[in-house]
């Protein structure tokens, strides 16, 4: 949970933001090795010296166990706001005000309602079928978050 606290206006805002890719924005998820998974994080800086952090984890083991996660850093923050988490079909997941679960490809979105009950930020999530894999989520990533690709958009993300 983060000690940052953000109203739905203020979440719909920073994700409204548009947030500048260069046009081979591939580069940028050629992940590192960690033990059992491939992660990489870059920073996006905003004008008033905040910024938005763009994280990638996928298992090694299990292509669908992944994670690709938009955060805000606040000026003069080491914590950070997850905004929106599109992960993979590896688990359950549940929402635990609305007692839903299921087992699906979901996408995570900060809320102020689970904030206020003393969850984690981005704890609410609804399944899609939106994609089905990483490059699907990316694509996604890119069409909700306000990501703008400069120049000819490439299509083919290789996570190395």
């Amino acid at each position: 949970m983060s000690d940052i606290k953000l109203s739905d206006k203020e979440i719909i805002a920073l994700i409204s933001e548009p947030k500048d890719f260069p046009a081979d924005y591939d580069r940028l998820f050629e992940a590192k090795e960690r033990k059992n998974h491939k992660e990489r994080e870059f920073a996006l800086q905003r004008a008033n010296g905040s910024q938005f952090k763009v994280i990638f984890r996928q298992s090694a083991l299990n292509p669908l166990d992944f994670s690709l996660i938009l955060g805000y850093v606040p000026l003069n923050s080491n914590g950070m706001f997850r905004l929106r988490r599109y992960n993979g079909k590896s688990h359950q997941h549940t929402n635990p005000i609305e007692k839903q679960k299921f087992y699906n490809f979901h996408i995570h979105q900060a809320t102020e309602r689970y904030q206020m009950a003393g969850d984690r930020e981005d704890k609410y999530a609804d399944a899609t079928d939106d994609y089905a894999d990483i490059h699907g989520a990316m694509e996604c990533f890119i069409r909700d978050c306000s990501v703008k690709i400069a120049g000819p958009q490439q299509r083919k993300l290789d996570f190395k």
